[in-house]
């Protein structure tokens, strides 16, 4: 079906879904709005951009929020909050960026014309509609996160701003600890071709990726798109800056949020829930109540009209299998690191002991070909399911296959044990080639076999080999390890989700040294 049909169906249908949503009450709007209205907005050098806008009916002026739209998405997407906001008190214009849809140009991915495009975008909403220019925000879902945080660097007039699932930097997203993310890459370039129009550069930039080419290159393309290249002038313009993420974000993994928060001053919050890329927002788009558009409605208030609250505490989090916390700052939340031991292997059952002081004087081959079902999951899917669910992707541990992978399990405390913020794994390999990756993964075991994952992530090196030591800093978690559970950690060289730098028929070797460090509160 071609863009433009798509497009048609797609607006009727959200049209349709906005009009019941009204109708029902969960987003019935507080005061009497316009209506929407299309519009065409000319961008930073003349590409239209599709748009549409609605208000208050009420006379005098408001604060407006810009909202661009998400990757392969376009301004439809935000129909039933911008009625929400719009019967809060916003002019609220949605934007389809350049290169998407309808709209003009080419995919420019967050680069200096989408952030020109953005500024346009507010230049036109001061000039036509009843916003206050002293009270503009930017918030979206995913690239419209991501621009709208990038576009407050260019631009002073952003006041407030809403990342939910977005980005801070595209070059840890792409190549976190070596490893190239295969299956979200993958996503977002297939996106692009079926409902956008790629620049030659995005089309480069994809293909250099995927062969594993001119990685500098796209590095630094990569680095102009990312936030954290910006912190100093964010700092400067001092816009309110609301991070909203999930634990599972396979885009966009959490440990980028935390860092980048961490160097912000301006006023600012910090959010993490369960699920993958765009999950935890994703009822919310629909029209139905949801924890992260409703603490975007208090930002939004507290900073554009200066009235409610989100709380004393700016930093959020909802545990995978607890009820939300908050902390006054990350240290707070963060526990004090354990460290666990990697211990000789048992030929009994093929598991060491995860626990004590690193010993020495073991080895443990892995394969560098061999898969086991230890895993990730699926992009989107299975950390996604989980997030609707609140259960945790899980494998039966005697599955995975000792002669593929290594496996370490802890002790079985008598109490809860609290997991708050990154693990940390240093493993001492030898007989590594040049090139490799090894996947940890944590798992949280029960007492008849079955382990629910906590966090995993890859680690590759491009050169050197031998013996060598890899340090791994997995993505950042919040956990409640139950009395009797053993801490367990598998660590395999293949994952689906990546691309692995590993020689065929190969084998790496762990030995004594290694360890993990597990925060504990």
């Amino acid at each position: 079906m071609a863009p433009r049909r798509w497009f048609t169906l797609l607006a009727a249908l959200l049209l349709a879904a906005t009009t019941l949503i009204g109708i029902a009450g969960p987003a019935q709007a507080a005061v009497a709005t316009t209506g929407f209205k299309a519009v065409d907005i000319t961008g930073g050098d003349g590409v239209i951009l599709k748009a549409n806008v609605i208000g208050p009916a009420t006379a005098g002026r408001h604060p407006a929020v810009v909202l661009p739209s998400s990757w392969g998405l376009n301004d439809l997407e935000y129909l039933a909050q911008a009625k929400v906001l719009a019967g809060r008190g916003y002019v609220v214009v949605s934007y389809t960026p350049r290169g998407w849809w309808l709209s003009g140009g080419e995919i420019d991915t967050a680069g200096p014309k989408d952030m020109a495009d953005l500024s346009k975008v507010v230049d036109w909403t001061i000039a036509n509609t009843a916003a206050d220019p002293a009270r503009i925000g930017a918030a979206g879902i995913s690239y419209g996160a991501g621009i709208s945080l990038l576009g407050s660097a260019f631009d002073p007039r952003i006041r407030a701003v809403g990342v939910l699932s977005g980005w801070t930097d595209l070059v840890y997203s792409l190549y976190a600890d070596s490893t190239r993310h295969r299956q979200s890459a993958g996503l977002l370039e297939l996106a692009a071709q079926i409902v956008g129009k790629p620049s030659a550069d995005l089309t480069d930039k994809m293909a250099d990726f995927n062969a594993n080419r001119d990685v500098a290159e796209v590095m630094a393309w990569a680095k102009v798109r990312s936030a954290t290249s910006y912190v100093d002038a964010i700092n400067a313009n001092r816009p309110a800056v609301l991070i909203a993420n999930a634990w599972g974000d396979t885009f966009f993994p959490p440990n980028q949020m935390v860092d980048f928060y961490g160097r912000l001053t301006t006023p600012k919050r910090l959010e993490l829930r369960p699920g993958d890329h765009a999950i935890a927002e994703l009822t919310g788009v629909l029209g139905l109540p949801n924890d992260v558009w409703t603490s975007l409605y208090a930002w939004l208030d507290q900073h554009l009209k200066g009235t409610g609250s989100t709380g004393p505490n700016p930093v959020q989090v909802k545990p995978l299998n607890a009820s939300y916390e908050s902390y006054p700052d990350w240290s707070a939340l963060t526990g004090t690191d354990r460290r666990y031991g990697l211990g000789r292997i048992r030929l009994l059952d093929g598991t060491g002991l995860l626990g004590g002081n690193p010993s020495s004087g073991w080895t443990k081959s892995i394969p560098t070909d061999k898969d086991t079902v230890a895993g990730g999951g699926i992009v989107l899917i299975t950390n996604g399911a989980a997030a609707i669910t609140g259960e945790q992707p899980k494998i039966w541990l005697p599955f995975v296959d000792r002669g593929k992978a290594g496996v370490w399990a802890a002790e079985r405390p008598s109490t809860v044990q609290k997991i708050r913020g990154s693990a940390k794994l240093h493993l001492e390999l030898s007989g590594a080639e040049s090139k490799g990756t090894v996947v940890a993964y944590l798992y949280d075991l029960d007492a008849v076999g079955n382990a629910k994952l906590i966090t995993h992530a890859p680690a590759t090196w491009l050169s050197g080999g031998g013996s060598r030591d890899v340090d791994l800093r997995l993505p950042a978690t919040a956990y409640d390890l139950p009395a009797g559970h053993s801490l367990t950690l598998v660590i395999d060289t293949v994952d689906p989700l990546y691309y692995e730098e590993n020689a065929s028929g190969d084998a790496i070797t762990v030995g004594g040294g290694s360890y993990l460090d597990v925060p504990l509160r």
